[in-house]
């Protein structure tokens, strides 16, 4: 059936075995852990079994654009190909979808702060008697951090729930109920794990009703879940409370000045502290923090200001659902602000508190040391089929870090090898004579190295950075050495980098995390990785601080316990981007000597794909000299 849909199909063995595990596992309702090495082709190799299963199956994807990629291209394409009945539906969080009490109120607010946001606004003026799914992704020209959405869509928190004049209308309601009638439902993580915490109510009900979940891109979990399982308190938070505030007291108590009054009181509190916390950028502990004495002084007032509009919005509630939903709120951001401000140490038990400063805002957090009991705990409610894949779950072809960090026990593990001739295919150069990633003059060694390398291929090169320190100086070195087009994260936003590298032949995208996983260039586009340094995460991260700490205590090991795998599993994504399709062919340059110098580095080695080894320069330049020449 592919054959004749899709030219160019062809049959791959560790697909077809891959597809025969997951329908092993939907039908015995197991668990099942799956490496699939680039090129297996995992959402084929998953969706297949989902689609002719029968079962009502949830599949969540890393992000909004896997999700939307899997279920507008991907699924389409199998069902038609297997000629099955089967309903669909796409379910996202509630914050993509327009809410149309909101809306109303906000266009009759006249309060918005630039032309654009009005602009904006009339965009969405104009789309919303088009829409059937009143998902704002479908409004051309709204940007993502576009002033008004805060305004236009709902939260757990602001949601009037069955009291909302348009509850029958609700977009986020008749996404629920296409979901609970479908077979296959697309969703992605961030709206599984608020489920998962007991975040998001509504989605619940349809989870007990799974009777398989495919997690794909399943190396962010841990992560991912350690944030859903925590508590914050935002300046974003804080300042959509205010003005919810404010509209809801126009709507539904006029006469209550003082409650508008104090609402502004706090908008400005919230804005006080982030000015106190000082630079964008700074993360560190509680304790770090409160050592500034403005900072201090900036919560007690916080802390003073909400307790005056808890108080006041106490005796508001009883006027409408929008006002008593600002009390609870209000209740609830007060709470977290007085655990996150207790006097013992920054780690408590398992939890560690920590803040981080945005341009325009800031976050207080506290988050779970480990989530592997958490998570097991929750899953083990929903006694259905369990499948995580990803290309990148193993180190050295052992599970044990993911595992243990989800909790999972009694899973059946298997890698899945790309069918990929990495040895023909590729080459993975490693340069001697390369300086201490430490030493200061290593990103000027990295780019010296990288040059020859970058003008032989004409470009069409990733220079993928482990910091926004070591990309902005080696962009500034390259400036003045190279005619190439350099396209620099941080100058342009992602979507437009992508698209601007593929459009341009002779170019060159500097890039740092959010480049490593999730970008897919096939093809001559791209034939040239570089990769600066082994990717550890920074070591003054206060959660990993603690995280480190907790295992030390342990009897662990903290760096070969956790920094090293986390590691190999980030390289392996940052390595993933050459080689995507059975006739692409390609260089990979990894510029830390550590590789081959330091013990661990067999580890790292060992979890790369088998590509062909040099570490002399010549062989490089000729290898992508072969490349330009198959090209012309």
């Amino acid at each position: 059936p592919f054959g004749q849909a899709l030219s160019g199909f062809r049959p791959r063995q560790p697909q077809q075995a891959l597809a025969r595990a997951i329908e092993q596992a939907i039908a015995e309702r197991g668990m099942l852990v799956a490496e699939a090495g680039t090129g297996v082709g995992k959402t084929f190799a998953y969706l297949v079994p989902a689609l002719m299963s029968g079962r009502k199956v949830l599949l969540s994807t890393g992000t909004r654009t896997l999700q939307d990629q899997l279920y507008h291209k991907d699924l389409p394409i199998v069902r038609e190909a297997l000629g099955v009945q089967v309903r669909t539906a796409l379910l996202k969080g509630r914050a993509n979808y327009l809410c149309r009490h909101r809306h109303a109120l906000a266009e009759k607010e006249h309060r918005w702060r630039s032309r654009d946001a009005a602009q904006h606004l009339a965009l969405v003026r104009q789309w919303l008697p088009r829409t059937d799914s009143g998902d704002l992704a479908e409004v051309e020209g709204l940007p993502e951090d576009s002033e008004i959405l805060p305004r236009v869509i709902s939260t757990v928190e602001n949601c009037l729930g069955l009291e909302c004049p348009d509850y029958n209308d609700c977009f986020v309601v008749q996404a629920r109920r296409r979901a609970q009638e479908a077979d296959v439902v697309v969703i992605n993580h961030h709206l599984f794990l608020a489920d998962m915490a007991l975040r998001e109510e509504g989605f619940g009900e349809l989870l007990p009703e799974a009777d398989a979940v495919v997690l794909d891109e399943a190396h962010q979990l841990p992560d991912l879940a350690s944030g859903f399982f925590g508590e914050q308190v935002s300046a974003r938070q804080l300042i959509e409370l205010a003005r919810d505030t404010v509209t809801e007291q126009v709507n539904e108590a006029p006469e209550m000045a003082s409650l508008r009054d104090t609402a502004g009181e706090l908008e400005r509190a919230a804005r006080e502290l982030r000015l106190a916390m000082g630079p964008e950028g700074r993360r560190g502990t509680r304790t770090e923090l409160l050592q500034k004495q403005p900072v201090g002084e900036a919560l007690d007032v916080l802390d003073e200001t909400l307790e005056r509009l808890q108080r006041i919005l106490e005796q508001a509630a009883e006027r409408g659902k929008g006002l008593e939903s600002c009390h609870g709120r209000c209740q609830l951001l007060r709470q977290r602000l007085q655990c996150w401000r207790e006097e013992e140490g920054e780690q408590e038990g398992e939890q560690v508190a920590w803040f981080e400063v945005f341009r325009h805002g800031f976050s207080l957090n506290r988050t779970p040391l480990e989530v592997g009991s958490l998570f097991a705990r929750q899953r083990a409610r929903y006694p259905c089929a369990w499948v995580f894949t990803s290309a990148t779950l193993a180190v050295a072809g052992d599970f044990g870090h993911f595992t243990r960090r989800l909790g999972i026990e009694g899973a059946e593990e298997q890698v899945f090898d790309s069918p990929f001739d990495f040895a023909r295919q590729a080459l993975l150069y490693l340069p001697s004579g390369m300086p201490d990633p430490r030493q200061d003059h290593f990103v000027e060694a990295a780019v010296e190295r990288a040059l020859p390398l970058l003008e032989a291929n004409g470009g069409r090169a990733f220079f993928l950075f482990t910091s926004y320190r070591a990309l902005n100086e080696a962009a500034q070195i390259l400036r003045g050495k190279t005619e190439l087009q350099l396209l620099v994260q941080g100058e342009m936003p992602r979507r437009e980098m992508l698209e601007r590298f593929r459009e341009t032949p002779h170019s060159v995208l500097l890039g740092t995390s959010s480049f490593w996983e999730g970008v897919d260039v096939r093809g001559d586009e791209l034939s040239l990785v570089i990769i600066d340094k082994l990717p550890f995460a920074a070591p003054n991260d206060p959660v990993m601080k603690a995280r480190l700490e907790a295992i030390k205590s342990a009897g662990g090991n903290p760096f070969f316990d956790y920094q090293v795998p986390q590691a190999v599993i980030a390289l392996k994504q940052g390595a993933g981007r050459l080689i995507r399709d059975v006739k692409d062919r390609g260089l990979l340059m990894i510029c830390d000597p550590r590789l081959q110098g330091a013990g661990y580095g067999q580890r790292f080695l060992d979890s790369l794909p088998p590509f062909r080894r040099t570490s002399r320069p010549e062989e490089a330049l000729a290898f992508l000299r072969s490349l330009r020449e198959v090209a012309a």
